[in-house]
């Protein structure tokens, strides 16, 4: 899983924004790009990001089922985690004359160009998930995810909190998402802010574990094998936590116990091992956006206003939340 930010279907949708909206740019006419065609069936080009994780998988298909039940054609196309195939998919999208196009940045930075292309076709494009650092807000209507730094700040309150009253030193190692994308930079400086409450508490070694479960394994590997005393892993997604979880065990120590570990995502897999006490506590991102992109992707083909950024609702849990919520858990 730049900076980011459940669906409309499980939950109510917080809409926060200090932006102005960005106005009659949205409008056009019905013969252009970006207008629903005669038969009014919109054609929306979605480049996702991959299949790295569990998380990905359902954010894929929350929007595959959500534009098939809004009568949306779907143009979809995995990008690999490669920056360069994601703006060739775009590209390939505004030589379709799509209506809109959606997509979930593998990185922040290096988007301007391919969406100016975009707006100079008329085709309006909107941030899913993962944002972009572009200083020209213009070139997309509006940004639906998570606020990446207050899930990172979630988990540092946590674990603050846990250690309260003690001051032995805390040493974490902290498993990052993809290098130079909106989560993995949010989440590390969210953390990083909330644990400067705690001076006993220092990070002693951080690395990128692509948001994969294989890459968290062998990279907490390398952690156990260079640092003798880790007492906490912060991990930026569950599936990272999960392959971690592997290499701690085979190490011969005890995940949950000899090593806490914190993560961020929910998804069932991660709840699990929750439930049974290998994970300590989780902050939720929610994958399942797909009612609320085919809902906004409706407003801005008609050029209605719509709020530059859209806030999912998110929650926490601890082992016994993770018990209670497991049964009914889709993702």
């Amino acid at each position: 899983m730049l900076k980011r930010w459940s669906a409309a279907v499980l939950g109510s949708v917080l809409l926060v924004s200090t932006l102005s909206a960005c106005g009659g740019e949205n409008a056009s006419d019905s013969s252009s790009p970006g207008a629903a065609k005669g038969d009014g069936k919109i054609t929306m080009g979605f480049a996702q990001v991959g299949a790295e994780s569990g998380w990905r998988t359902a954010n894929t298909k929350s929007i595959q089922d959500a534009a098939t039940a809004a009568g949306i054609d779907l143009k979809f196309s995995d990008a690999q985690q490669k920056q360069e195939n994601q703006i060739k998919a775009i590209r390939s999208y505004i030589a379709q004359k799509v209506d809109v196009i959606a997509f979930s940045p593998v990185v922040e930075s290096g988007w301007d160009t391919v969406l100016k292309e975009a707006k100079d076709a008329k085709i309006p494009v909107i941030l899913t998930d993962r944002a972009v650092d572009s200083k020209d807000t213009t070139l997309y209507k509006t940004f639906l995810g998570s606020d990446f730094v207050v899930e990172g700040k979630k988990a540092g309150d946590w674990l603050v909190k846990e250690y309260q009253g003690k001051t032995d030193p805390v040493n974490i190692v902290e498993l990052q998402g993809t290098t130079g994308s909106a989560p993995a930079n949010d989440r590390k400086s969210g953390f990083a802010d909330a644990i400067k409450a705690a001076p006993n508490m220092k990070i002693i070694a951080s690395q990128t574990g692509d948001f994969t479960r294989a890459k968290g394994k062998e990279v907490m590997e390398a952690f156990l094998k260079a640092n003798p005393k880790i007492d906490v892993l912060y991990a930026h997604n569950d599936d990272m936590a999960l392959g971690a979880i592997e290499a701690i065990e085979a190490a011969g120590k005890k995940p949950g116990t000899d090593i806490k570990i914190i993560s961020v995502d929910a998804v069932k897999d991660g709840m699990t091992a929750l439930a049974a006490g290998k994970i300590n506590h989780i902050v939720e991102c929610s994958p399942l956006l797909g009612p609320q992109l085919m809902d906004l992707a409706k407003k801005v083909v008609k050029g209605e206003t719509v709020e530059p950024r859209i806030l999912t609702v998110e929650t926490e849990f601890t082992p016994e939340q993770a018990k209670a919520a497991l049964p009914d858990r889709k993702y």
